[in-house]
């Protein structure tokens, strides 16, 4: 549909193209998005998206707050509101993520944004200069590398494991880079439960990575979207939490424990750092969505958030076990898949020689849909690899899921043998 609106809008003389900026030319849509149209108006069983299960809204609890913050605070509500945020909503925030994480409030400032996705495109903005050194994980959230990529870093992907990124050698690159008179940016992590592969960083790699950040002197940014929505295992403190020089902006949102449509996270980071930050972001909107911050307001103060988290978590965890548990039972010898302790995500490594995005239509012509690796990757060298998500489809159809991609994938895997 799309496609015949543009034929029909570009039918007359006028060359579009030629009126993009050299960086608009550049932009490619997300995979992810583009996939999520192809199989939105099928049948096909999608593990694809990184979507919260709509179940989880608290709905009637959001149109009790509306109504109270619409009865009694509609002039703030309905306003334009101060590009920091809104201060109750930010103290209150403040005061949670110290009782929940130890982060204590005096080392902090927090922005709310339009959703942690404005948040990247902000560091992006403040702290990238063209050719800079960013360090990545590889493979890490897609949507990053898009917000950082449009401002021309230069990207240096450091591998994961079960035990998230492997910070001996990150430290390994940065002797090296030390050794030529380089250093680098600042080290993107998704540190908890991370998007893609549902691993978790150790609690010693988060101290090393600390310690890393002083001896070279760089920023860690550490986007924690899913931290809450944990299934077994013990917590581990955010490194925002060991951070004593400010050298951490800690990225949240409410998308993942409230709801995504209201479009709204926050960054925890240095005042310095956020000053800077909220000048850049009173040119992109002026501020987050104000009625939305009021109710978030309510949502936390009110105690209905930590009310909510265990409700999501009950709901999740099995369907997070129906997918390890088919996993188990249909895959074949050979394939190999992460066990997050949390989150929405399963990271699954096929053997060499197998292309995940040409395997794609066939896996849709079968039924089933996933995230190919590739993407996840700064520099697009993994082939083998792909992403399912166990939030948003309910256990039965997840078995049925996981079962067809067994089935594709064994056929895949018999051609390869020839």
């Amino acid at each position: 549909m799309e496609e015949k609106l543009m034929r029909k809008l570009g039918s007359g003389s006028l060359d579009f193209e030629t009126y993009f900026s050299d960086k608009a030319k550049s932009m490619k849509a997300s995979e992810i998005r583009e996939l999520l149209k192809l199989v939105e108006s099928s049948d096909v069983i999608s593990l694809a998206g990184g979507l919260p299960a709509p179940e989880t809204f608290p709905v009637e609890k959001i149109k009790e707050i509306a109504q109270d913050v619409l009865t009694h605070h509609a002039d703030k509500a309905l306003q334009y509101g101060t590009t920091k945020g809104f201060t109750p909503l930010r103290l209150t925030l403040a005061d949670w993520m110290e009782k929940r994480y130890g982060i204590p409030t005096s080392k902090v400032e927090i922005m709310m944004v339009a959703g942690s996705q404005q948040a990247l495109d902000l560091i992006g903005r403040t702290f990238i200069n063209p050719g800079d050194l960013i360090v990545v994980e590889g493979p890490t959230y897609l949507a990053a590398l898009n917000a950082f990529k449009y401002y021309d870093p230069e990207f240096i992907s450091i591998p994961m494991d079960d035990n998230g990124m492997m910070v001996d050698l990150l430290e390994e690159k940065l002797r090296k880079l030390n050794a030529e008179g380089k250093k680098i940016k600042f080290v993107y992590t998704v540190s908890t439960f991370q998007n893609p592969m549902g691993v978790t960083m150790s609690l010693d790699r988060r101290k090393r990575l600390i310690e890393l950040a002083r001896e070279y002197d760089f920023l860690i940014i550490e986007d924690s979207p899913y931290s809450e929505l944990r299934y077994s295992g013990e917590p581990i403190p955010p490194i925002k939490h060991f951070d004593d020089e400010g050298r951490v902006m800690y990225l949240g949102t409410f998308s993942k424990i409230l709801a995504p449509g209201f479009r709204l996270g926050w960054i925890a980071a240095h005042p310095h750092f956020i000053r800077k930050m909220e000048i850049a972001k009173q040119a992109v909107d002026l501020c987050a969505n104000t009625l939305a911050q009021l109710i978030a307001w309510k949502y936390v103060e009110e105690g209905y958030l930590d009310e909510q988290i265990p409700k999501i978590i009950e709901f999740y965890k099995p369907r997070r076990d129906a997918m390890l548990e088919a996993l188990e039972e249909y895959m074949p010898e050979g394939v190999r898949w992460t066990k997050p302790e949390g989150g929405m995500f399963i990271w699954v490594t096929l053997p060499e020689g197998i292309d995940t995005k040409l395997m794609m239509e066939k896996a849709v012509s079968k039924g089933v849909a996933y995230v190919p690796g590739e993407a996840f990757f700064a520099h697009r060298d993994v082939k083998n690899t792909m992403r399912l998500n166990f939030t948003y489809v309910p256990e039965e159809k997840i078995r049925e899921g996981v079962k067809r991609l067994a089935e594709v994938i064994e056929e895949e895997m018999k051609a390869l043998k020839g």
